[in-house]
């Protein structure tokens, strides 16, 4: 009979592969959820008006542009239902479920590959000049999933306008930008107001640490579309206690400052504690999480998450994501002491 797998009861299992916040669920809306049971007895529409008010006062944008879901790939097959792409691009490596969610609807997939050589990051002249008018549509993460890096408003203000010139629709998926310093200047919902053929997705998931709640919403400024998406999407799929709560977590200001505050002193000192171990190659993150590129010919993504699981530490293997390979992990940061744990055994599992 086959032994169990080794592990020390003396850890708690940590989800770096999650990329949750790692204050938890914020006490407004645990409270929020238990002072208002009672909404389980009204149709959720009811307080969708409300739910769209706190939005639009959180991001400063107009409450009648936005678009609730049920979670992101809901959002995702409401913009499909809506615009009907052919051919769509995404970025390689991404997030895959852009790539699930499309094909389900007859849609060839375009990939642009970003160079490992640059580090992952978007090279704004490149990306343009790969584009023509037989793409329906494009989503790009920002930051993107998963190699953490960002994209300037500038430059996707330039890539709206060439979007629109040549009829393509634009998906800003936002779900990380809360995590990233200066992120207000970072976010394109300030674009909506200008072009009608972006949208830009947020979700309550990572950043609230909240998935289970299922909300995700995106902005838009197109009247065509909305009224698709209105007509042939399904009505009150999102429930009136998830509507009660999130109303009240985006007036949170407390968990969200705190939350920002954390992630950003987390994110350096993991940054440069990796940074002293000459076997991997760091992508400097702008999220709450990072890729890792292993150098020693002899450590697989494999071993180093086997090592972890030792430790209840759960991280990313990456060589299932396209563009990447067994060379790359990735994981998000948690609290202090946690990640303490984390590169400590990355590091000592590097060199063993």
């Amino acid at each position: 009979m086959s032994k169990a797998p080794l592990r020390l009861e003396q850890y708690d299992t940590i989800l770096y592969n999650a990329n949750l916040n790692p204050m938890g669920v914020p006490d407004s809306v645990t409270k929020a959820l238990s002072d208002n049971m009672d909404a389980v007895i009204r149709y959720p529409g009811d307080y969708y008006g409300n739910l769209k008010s706190a939005i639009a006062v959180y991001l400063k944008c107009d409450a009648d542009h936005i678009v609730l879901a049920n979670g992101s790939a809901d959002l995702l097959h409401k913009y499909a239902i809506a615009i009907e792409p052919k051919r769509a691009m995404v970025l390689v490596p991404t997030f895959s479920e852009y790539e699930t969610v499309l094909k389900t609807h007859d849609c060839e997939m375009v990939y642009y590959e970003l160079e490992e050589s640059k580090n992952y990051q978007f090279d704004l002249a490149d990306f343009v000049g790969s584009l023509d008018s037989s793409l329906d549509m494009i989503i790009i993460g920002n930051p993107n999933n998963p190699t953490s890096q960002i994209i300037s408003r500038d430059d996707l203000e330039t890539l709206a306008e060439v979007c629109k010139e040549l009829d393509i629709f634009l998906i800003i998926d936002e779900m990380y930008i809360e995590f990233t310093e200066d992120y207000k200047d970072l976010t394109s919902v300030p674009l909506v107001e200008e072009y009608d053929n972006i949208a830009v997705l947020r979700s309550v998931s990572k950043f609230f640490a909240v998935p289970g709640l299922r909300l995700a919403y995106a902005i838009m400024n197109n009247k065509e579309h909305m009224s698709t998406i209105e007509t042939k999407a399904t009505t009150n799929s999102i429930s009136s206690l998830t509507a009660v709560a999130c109303l009240t977590m985006f007036r949170d200001t407390k968990y969200i400052e705190e939350s920002r505050s954390q992630i950003y002193t987390e994110r350096n000192l993991i940054y440069s504690a990796m940074a002293t171990c000459k076997k991997v190659k760091l992508y400097k993150p702008f999220a709450n999480f990072m890729l890792v590129k292993l150098l020693d010919v002899e450590t697989t993504a494999q071993k180093i998450v086997d090592a972890c699981k030792l430790k209840g530490i759960v991280i990313r293997n990456c060589e299932n994501i396209r563009g990447l390979d067994n060379t790359y992990i990735r994981f998000c940061f948690m609290k202090p002491t946690q990640n303490d744990l984390l590169v400590n055994t990355i590091i000592d599992a590097i060199n063993s």
